[in-house]
């Protein structure tokens, strides 16, 4: 049985997760945002829209569209995407520089409107990181069969999201969510941005 490989160690010297290869656009984003602790409330906004837009899709492909994402979609300003209408899901459905499905488009739009009532009541961080008490979950894996693709605290997220109204948000798509804005440090114990990652989540 073919083994899988979990670490890679680059030509810099440094072991990184297995997930961005070699690719230099893929690493410095390994090593600059994923898993770095997010609470801006606009931001968390912007990587749950894509994170839903990556359904079906590889994150790479979503990475290398994001400035177009941004461009499309107002710098996913939410107060501007909640006042979206038929016109501006057409125009969006023209753009090729994103990923032209209508549900995801509409969704994003409910998913404003609905990060505006949520907003309101306490701020859209408040309440994704109160699903974790506020602070970085350490699950030390080892592995790349250890990361599982969702887990009992995603599940609760992407229910509670969704009966605000947000789509394209089911427990794996949460999940990923929760790992890129550091709400789980999944770095490998052996990557070299695990221990930074760590020290930063029990810093939050």
């Amino acid at each position: 049985m073919k083994q899988t490989v979990s670490i890679i160690r680059h030509p810099d010297g440094h072991p990184r997760c297995w997930w961005p290869g070699t690719d230099p656009f893929y690493i410095a984003y390994h090593d600059e945002e994923w898993g770095v602790v997010e609470r801006d409330d606009r931001a968390l906004f912007e990587k749950l829209v894509l994170d839903g837009f990556q359904a079906g899709l590889s994150w790479i492909t979503i990475l290398r569209k994001r400035e177009s994402f941004r461009a499309a979609f107002a710098q996913f300003d939410p107060q501007r995407i909640a006042r979206f209408d038929s016109h501006d899901v057409e125009r969006l459905m023209r753009d090729a520089g994103i990923v032209r499905n209508r549900a995801k488009i509409e969704a994003t739009i409910r998913g404003a409107q609905a990060w505006i009532g949520i907003q309101e009541r306490g701020g859209f961080s408040q309440f994704c990181w109160k699903f974790v008490d506020g602070y970085t979950l350490q699950p030390y894996y080892r592995t790349r069969e250890d990361v599982p693709a969702e887990t009992d605290v995603s599940r609760a997220l992407s229910k509670a999201l969704k009966q605000e109204g947000f789509g394209f948000c089911g427990p794996t798509i949460v999940y990923a969510f929760m790992q890129a804005v550091g709400m789980t440090n999944d770095h490998l114990v052996d990557c070299c941005r695990h221990g930074a990652c760590l020290d930063a989540g029990r810093g939050a």
